[in-house]
């Protein structure tokens, strides 16, 4: 009897030690999703490589507190109904623990009341529209908000380039709109006069708008479009014999540009968080490891996804899985030395703070400019 009750005792712990062994290696799921088809493929691409990046590394190291972390990952196709399915899809079939979303602001915008009703913490890499850490404080946001990066681009357009007479190109859209804003206010307010041209998302014939532009006789182009129409506005200009200097944003910030635009990328700026010239390890080994495994440069909305996977491990790490836990311990970072900068934290709002990085085109790639580090200029609007 006593024999029989020890072989009980023992088999009932060594079952406890198997189930404890392994919810231990349960995978800690994480949900992603991009737009990994449709016109914004190319930055799709860029953030799905950086997101499994980030993942394998964490894995090899052993995972966070010695579980692998799985990646869920899904195609919005930069449409903001595919997106909501697929945030309901992570919260209510997938399980996941906190969510990244590596889209633009359309999709990240429709779904942020979704995860935060969900009480599931979400960080947008690189959406810029003000609504989207509106939704709750679940939502962060690791990449500036468009005012931030548009006064930033103004900064750069008046006071180091020395701009006076200014030509706008605005992308009709959540991104051109709350960046374009942002520039024609703060330019104005140091004494430039600003135009403002407006353009649909996706616009390739620039021709008609600098016909008129070049009548103007800008000191500058500020341009808001993507890496495709900021390439065709480039391109346009110049074969139109325009040689203002011409400013882009982090819209342009991709391997793709220079490949579009040709010869005439060279000596164009941008505002972006990723500095190539950077020489943290950190940032060395992002990039040296984003190039040997994918064979291409990377750019600022695969960097800004990484590091938002790398705020998401070392949250999870200290406080584990609990999602209001995870939640906290974003909030609380500090000075998170990241592959896009010295990350400060997060304002109240859920905002990055950071540096703004200035890049210019130079001898086939971006290289360091200047950085807007101005508290004035950084700090989100609360």
């Amino acid at each position: 009897m006593r024999r029989g009750l020890i072989w009980l005792l023992a088999v009932t712990i060594g079952t406890l030690a198997c189930a404890g062994a392994a919810l231990a290696q349960e995978p800690i799921k994480i949900g992603f999703f991009a737009p990994l088809t449709g016109p914004a493929a190319a930055d799709g691409k860029s953030v799905m490589q950086s997101a499994q990046l980030a993942v394998d590394e964490i894995n090899a190291r052993g995972g966070i507190n010695g579980r692998p972390v799985q990646l869920v990952a899904y195609d919005d196709r930069f449409d903001p109904r595919e997106a909501v399915a697929i945030a309901n899809r992570l919260i209510e079939q997938d399980r996941v623990v906190a969510a990244v979303s590596g889209s633009y602001s359309g999709p990240t915008r429709a779904v942020a009341p979704i995860f935060q009703a969900a009480g599931i913490p979400m960080i947008s890499a690189y959406g810029v529209h003000p609504d989207i850490t509106a939704a709750g404080p679940y939502i962060f946001r690791q990449s500036f908000i468009g005012p931030v990066q548009g006064k930033a681009g103004a900064e750069v357009a008046v006071k180091l380039l020395g701009a006076r007479n200014i030509v706008a190109l605005v992308m009709d859209n959540d991104f051109g709109r709350s960046i374009g804003d942002a520039f024609k206010s703060h330019a104005e307010s140091l004494g430039a006069r600003v135009h403002v041209e407006l353009f649909p998302q996706g616009e390739m014939e620039f021709t008609p708008i600098l016909a008129r532009v070049r009548g103007m006789n800008p000191d500058l182009i500020y341009t808001t479009g993507y890496y495709m129409e900021a390439a065709m506005t480039v391109k346009q200009a110049r074969e139109l014999g325009i040689r203002a200097t011409i400013l882009g944003t982090e819209g342009a910030d991709s391997f793709q540009f220079p490949e579009v635009a040709g010869e005439y990328a060279e000596g164009v700026y941008i505002t972006t968080n990723l500095n190539r010239d950077d020489s943290r390890e950190v940032a060395r080994h992002f990039m040296d490891e984003y190039r040997r495994r994918f064979g291409h440069e990377p750019d600022m909305v695969g960097a800004s996804t990484y590091d938002a996977f790398l705020i998401l491990f070392a949250a999870i790490e200290k406080a584990g899985t609990d999602p209001a836990a995870i939640r906290d311990a974003i909030a609380a970072t500090k000075d998170f030395n990241g592959v896009t900068g010295l990350i400060a934290g997060y304002t109240p709002g859920r905002e990055v703070l950071k540096s703004v990085q200035i890049q210019v085109f130079r001898d086939g790639r971006y290289r360091y400019f200047a950085v807007i580090d101005d508290l004035d200029l950084i700090m989100p609007p609360q």
